[in-house]
């Protein structure tokens, strides 16, 4: 079986290394707020190009903090509108309802699956205080566009780049674009850690300062609390297998950008959509999806052959049972990509063989 993702090997990549900053924080005694924070946080600083990052202790918390972080500042309130795509993964959603935000669905492009810029400003109204844009499969979704919109609406632009570690638009990181950014170190990112990570990039002095204190209890000094808080705490073990894996990030996205290159170039099975990509630079290939009219039947196809695939992701967030009150709404582009996509093997780790087996099968499909 070409497994999806074969976390083993990438890990035995830089297995010598990961020991060593795994064995340090053993022996130092120290597990929780120490120098490998201290460290991973300045050096993803640089990486990403912002003067703040916040560890915390995943994705979805990174995003929740953010927009808990403006509740507490005022810029936002309890029933402000944040525009985010309506083709994401649920934690975009949960971040927004978490804090009593009310988020206003919009459809994405077809062609690069990531929010249709031509849609935002419609979207926008006297309650919306924020546009959250999601660098989807690894892609960057930031428009010049989109810059202008909240620029003009003097809205905040917050970035879920859980899923585009080292994606870049003109030079710059995503993660780096808006004014805060919500970063997971899931095992299986380009950027992975050996359990649940999460960060929070910005260089709002103030922002930062508050998503600290708000992901540590709400204190601002020990045993002092100044918001009520939760626990959501970078520990130092995730954290130095992290910076590890940060010197070699953009090493490993090269990687998957050969194997992105073999499947466009030789995928030409007209039934299997692949993907269109504007810039090799502005996209890091976390996923890499497909579209087929008759996806279920090609992923059986692919398993009953030897190929491991998933799908991101089968039910689109409007759909939910959570949000129930949303499942009569229609969002057409979305439902379709939800109903058609279909995600390959993709690592840094995948031999030639293996791609070129993945691509013999697909195109006598």
């Amino acid at each position: 079986m070409i497994k999806f993702l074969d976390l083993q090997k990438v890990t035995a990549k830089y297995a010598d290394e990961i020991h060593e900053a795994v064995n340090r924080v053993v022996d130092s005694g120290w597990y929780l707020q120490g120098r490998e924070n201290e460290r991973f946080e300045a050096d993803y600083s640089r990486y990403i190009g912002t003067k703040h990052t916040v560890g915390c202790a995943n994705g979805l918390d990174a995003l929740v903090w953010i927009f808990r972080a403006y509740v507490e500042m005022g810029v936002m309130k309890p029933g402000d509108e944040v525009i985010v795509p309506a083709n994401t993964y649920i934690a975009s959603i949960l971040a927004i309802t978490e804090n009593g935000l009310k988020p206003v669905l919009v459809e994405p492009r077809l062609d690069t699956y990531q929010i249709d810029d031509s849609l935002v400003e419609a979207a926008v109204t006297p309650r919306t205080r924020a546009v959250l844009i999601v660098h989807l499969y690894g892609q960057c979704a930031y428009t010049d566009r989109i810059g202008e919109i909240c620029r003009k609406h003097g809205l905040k632009l917050v970035e879920d780049n859980a899923q585009a570690h080292g994606c870049l638009f003109k030079g710059r990181k995503t993660g780096s674009l808006g004014d805060a950014a919500g970063h997971s170190f899931y095992p299986g990112k380009n950027l992975g850690a050996f359990g649940d990570a999460g960060a929070v990039t910005t260089d709002d002095d103030r922002l930062a300062a508050v998503v600290r204190a708000v992901a540590n209890y709400g204190s601002t000094k020990k045993y002092v609390f100044k918001y009520c808080g939760r626990n959501s705490r970078l520990d130092e073990i995730q954290a130095a297998v992290l910076d590890v894996k940060l010197r070699h990030l953009d090493e490993d996205v090269a990687l998957r950008k050969e194997v992105a290159r073999y499947y466009i170039e030789h995928i030409v099975n007209p039934a299997v959509v692949t993907p269109k990509v504007e810039d090799w630079d502005a996209h890091v290939f976390h996923i890499f999806t497909v579209r087929c009219a008759e996806r279920d039947r090609l992923q059986r196809y692919l398993t009953e052959n030897g190929v491991q695939t998933i799908i991101h992701y089968p039910i689109p967030p409007h759909k939910q049972e959570c949000y129930k009150e949303w499942n009569s709404l229609s969002f057409p582009v979305t439902e379709r990509i939800h109903d058609e996509e279909l995600s390959l093997p993709m690592s840094p780790v995948m031999t030639r063989e293996e791609v070129e087996k993945v691509v013999e099968i697909i195109n006598k499909f």
